[in-house]
């Protein structure tokens, strides 16, 4: 497989829209390529000096790649976690097979298998930044479900700031505690 071929593969990530906001009726869902990259933004946002900016910018970048062959698989999918993970973990070593094991997709793997590890301060900082949201004033709906399923799960200060400060808006605004 040539780069074209695997940048074609990848742009399944901007046509696949995000299946929670999808199974909740989210008008305009984002899909998976504009969640990753609203995820690097974010990622350059952060200040701690003991983070590896740039390995965090390019995990955020990766995280989710699997899913341009597997598609967004939630809890509600139907898939249990293991099997998630396996058609996941198939789908990253499927790059590394058809791009001939280069330097740069065994990175896009090494990241990827950090992420999914979540040991690193990078990928437990990435899996914050993979929780936080800001839909309901955008769309007008209600998503208490993914304000509860995530409160209290942050855990790097920095993002724990922005989720109080995200807190305080929706309370400010929509009238919604958390």
């Amino acid at each position: 497989m040539t780069a074209l071929e695997f940048l074609h593969i990848c742009q399944r990530l901007k046509t696949t829209k995000r299946t929670g906001w999808v199974d909740r009726g989210v008008p305009g869902a984002e899909s998976i390529a504009d969640h990753m990259h609203r995820m690097g933004v974010m990622a350059m946002l952060i200040q701690d000096a003991a983070i590896d900016r740039h390995r965090l910018i390019k995990m955020a970048i990766v995280h989710d790649l699997a899913e341009a062959v597997v598609g967004d698989l939630t809890p509600h999918s139907g898939v249990s976690k293991a099997e998630k993970e396996r058609r996941e973990r198939d789908a990253m070593l499927s790059f590394v097979d058809l791009n001939g094991s280069s330097p740069q997709i065994l990175e896009i793997l090494a990241l990827w298998e950090e992420y999914e590890a979540a040991q690193s301060p990078e990928a437990l900082l990435c899996k914050d930044l993979d929780k936080a949201f800001e839909y309901e004033q955008a769309t007008g709906k209600h998503l208490d479900e993914f304000y509860e399923s995530t409160k209290g799960r942050f855990t790097h200060p920095e993002v724990k700031a922005m989720v109080d400060e995200l807190y305080a808006e929706r309370k400010s605004k929509l009238g919604r505690d958390v």
